[in-house]
């Protein structure tokens, strides 16, 4: 009996590794570092469990090609950066892994993809695909084409959507950390954080936000933020070292996990929360908030006292309180232009073709902080 079973029992596992766990700043990509992670996922393979890798480290593994020293600060420097790692860090991904009998199939992403409603079930469909074709996915953000608006940031929050969109059963984030501390290893004494059961056992840690080596994007605030989003959605989390990921996907007590903390919202519902980029907003009175926060209702025109933002019909909008809290998200039934006519009035006010509500409560799903 393991002691994490719910991660040792995973048929379909998201592994998401950071760039300072793939590359050093002078020296560009380190391949055996990456050799011995593939050789780790090889043998979950060869044990009949389905994996799909989420790998960062493109923009690092093009600083020593292009004789940088150091993470470009401007984005076009960057782009380039990605171009010419990208390919490096497949190629050598989908060499290591031959050696295992395992083909490998790239999946590049961005933001976009995900918060679009058609491009997320592409997405979702692409991946299941390639699984059952037998091929183990490797995703990564586009760094080549992301701009500073539509880029995930990191990868970590993009391995837990990318959890969600491939039905995984538990997701492993590995860095150079090995897990969640209640102070700073480096600077003082700190004891790490086994389990997480709910937003509260992290209450009175402080988390950092710099990787170690200065390659990396991401810190332990990203990957807690990811773990939360996943856990939120029923799926067990392992924050670890990647030195140690072969006793995390065992199920060995490692690093830090986080439990399940709710059931598996429906594709749509996950998408809506997570995944969608708001085009606007409406502003709702105090009856209203309470009637999608409590009920949950639907939206109706008599509740919304105002609105910000260019929204056509089924795009997602916020919905927020009186307080400018954030109350849900959902798909909004009319154009922007359409709404100063409707705001504040009842429906049986309004000319038949307004009459429906706003946002449907089957488009809604409420928002609230995950720690």
């Amino acid at each position: 009996m393991t002691a994490r079973p719910e991660i040792a029992g995973a048929d379909r596992v998201v592994v998401k590794v950071g760039s300072s766990s793939l590359t050093t700043l002078p020296g560009g990509l380190d391949a055996d570092r990456l050799i011995a992670l593939v050789d780790v996922l090889a043998a979950v393979r060869a044990s009949g469990r389905q994996v799909v890798l989420v790998s960062s480290g493109a923009i690092a593994a093009g600083l020593s090609p292009l004789g940088l020293e150091g993470r470009p600060r401007d984005l076009a420097t960057a782009q380039a950066a990605a171009s010419v790692g990208q390919l490096r860090l497949v190629q050598t991904y989908a060499d290591a892994f031959d050696r295992h009998g395992i083909t490998v199939g790239q999946v590049l992403l961005t933001a976009d993809d995900l918060t679009r409603r058609n491009h997320y079930r592409n997405a979702r469909q692409t991946v299941e695909r390639l699984l059952d074709l037998g091929v183990l996915p490797i995703v990564n953000e586009n760094d080549t084409v992301a701009t500073d608006e539509i880029r995930f940031g990191d990868n970590d929050r993009l391995a837990a959507l990318v959890a969600h969109v491939s039905r995984a059963e538990a997701l492993v984030l590995l860095s150079d950390v090995d897990g969640v501390y209640d102070g700073d290893p480096r600077t003082g004494p700190a004891q790490l954080v086994d389990t997480v059961r709910e937003p509260a056992d992290l209450a009175a840690v402080t988390l950092g936000s710099a990787t170690r080596n200065g390659v990396g994007t991401g810190g332990m605030a990203t990957k807690v933020e990811a773990a939360f989003i996943a856990a939120h959605a029923g799926v067990p989390v392992v924050v670890t070292s990647t030195p140690r990921a072969a006793g995390a996907l065992a199920g060995d007590q490692v690093g830090t996990m986080f439990a399940p903390m709710g059931k598996r919202p429906s594709a749509r519902q996950f998408w809506l929360r997570y995944a969608s980029r708001p085009r606007g907003r409406l502003l709702l009175d105090a009856g209203a908030v309470t009637a999608v926060r409590e009920r949950h209702a639907s939206l109706l025109a008599a509740g919304i006292t105002g609105l910000s933002g260019e929204f056509l019909a089924d795009d997602p909008v916020e919905l927020v309180g009186p307080d400018g809290a954030v109350v849900a998200r959902g798909l909004v039934a009319y154009d922007a232009r359409e709404m100063p006519a409707l705001l504040g009035r009842k429906t049986g006010d309004l000319p038949p073709e307004h009459r429906r509500e706003v946002v449907h409560r089957d488009e809604m799903v409420l928002v609230g902080r995950l720690r």
